[in-house]
């Protein structure tokens, strides 16, 4: 199951440049010019989990397969996106194909970097953005409400009630506020109706400030976007894309480590953001582990024993019989599975268990 998180902005904010840091590639082209990006760069990257590192430790597998998160590079929108400036109908399909937004905004002086506005207001940057996706969700609306209202004439509950639902969107939406905030009172058959649409703010959102190196603890820009982003309910994080990109390029987990020291910082903001868009998906992390292989299996939560296992392979999903858990923090505490079975802390599961983050799961299935 791929999982994407789709990096918007501006023109010229760091989006590439932190795409960059992200995959440690220089696949996306970094240039200080708008649209220099075109086509998506997706990055598949690593979820940083030392869980990994610990049971490879405990079991020296031949194989270790960690935990991963795509990200989508998405060119800088601008002004008269929705209506097609800058290509900006494409650049919108490509932020549909996403499920959750990260919101580079810029938030550092820097004469020798162009901004598309002219001036540097995180504010505006972010108006303009969300304007641009609303405007399209609103285009989208209105082309379904064009053929629901044709069809009530049917005295068709749902369509009556997808039209009402619909209704109530537009003038949502028409204040300057997310589909998502909308989304959250509704009824499950009017969640389904809005579903349908793939609206681009009915997605989860990070606001990224971005900031320079002086700033790392954040600005008087960074203070505004973590207000608009307390005001939205949404995620916020500061970094500097600039240093991620130094950091990224040093070789050794030795040299990374010592540079972030020297910086005062305990994790990279790569790291926090990568583990910010897993937190963002409501993604979690279970395992299979042995001297074969140890693996990191990614699903959303709330998924059942046999969901989990279908991860795995389709047959272990239909053929599933129980689910067999050890909870990570046992494993390597008692330091092997025999151990974990005679302190009684194996568990076996049925159908209806809910697998839970650091779950060590080993299937039984029959096809």
């Amino acid at each position: 199951m791929s999982f994407r998180c789709g990096i918007v902005g501006l023109p010229n904010v760091g989006k590439s440049t932190l795409f960059n840091a992200l995959t440690s590639s220089q696949n996306a082209e970094a240039a200080n010019y708008p649209f220099c990006t075109i086509d998506p760069n997706v990055g598949t990257v690593i979820v940083p989990d030392e869980r990994v590192t610990k049971l490879t430790e405990l079991f020296n597998p031949k194989k270790i397969i960690p935990a991963t998160i795509e990200f989508v590079d998405i060119a800088g929108l601008v002004k008269g996106a929705s209506k097609g400036e800058g290509l900006g109908n494409q650049f919108l399909s490509h932020i549909r194909e996403v499920e959750a937004i990260i919101h580079i905004v810029r938030c550092f002086d820097d004469d020798n970097i162009v901004h598309v506005e002219g001036k540097i207001d995180p504010k505006s940057d972010i108006e303009i953005i969300e304007t641009e996706l609303i405007l399209k969700d609103l285009d989208t609306i209105d082309k379904r409400l064009d053929r629901s209202e044709k069809m009530l004439k049917t005295n068709d509950k749902r369509i009556k009630l997808e039209v009402e639902t619909l209704k109530s969107l537009k003038e949502h939406l028409a204040t300057s506020r997310l589909a998502k905030y909308f989304t959250t009172n509704l009824t499950d058959e009017q969640k389904d109706i809005v579903k349908e649409l793939h609206l681009l703010t009915d997605k989860p959102f990070l606001y990224v400030a971005n900031v320079d190196d002086k700033n790392l603890n954040g600005n008087q820009y960074a203070d505004i976007v973590k207000s608009i982003a307390d005001k939205e309910n949404a995620q916020f994080l500061i970094l500097s894309v600039q240093i991620e990109s130094e950091i990224s390029q040093l070789e050794t987990k030795e040299e990374k480590t010592e540079f972030l020291k020297e910086m005062g910082l305990n994790l990279s903001g790569l790291d926090r953001l990568i583990n910010k868009g897993y937190e963002l998906l409501h993604l979690l992390t279970f395992f299979t582990a042995g001297e074969k292989e140890v693996h990191a299996w990614t699903i959303p939560k709330g998924y059942k024993a046999p969901q989990a296992a279908g991860e795995i392979h389709t047959d272990f999903e239909k053929g599933f019989i129980r689910a067999e858990i050890m909870k990570y923090t046992d494993l390597i505490e008692l330091r092997s599975e025999h151990a974990v079975k005679e302190k009684g802390l194996l568990k076996i599961e049925g159908k209806e268990y809910v697998v839970e983050d650091g779950d060590v799961v080993h299937f039984r299935f029959n096809v």
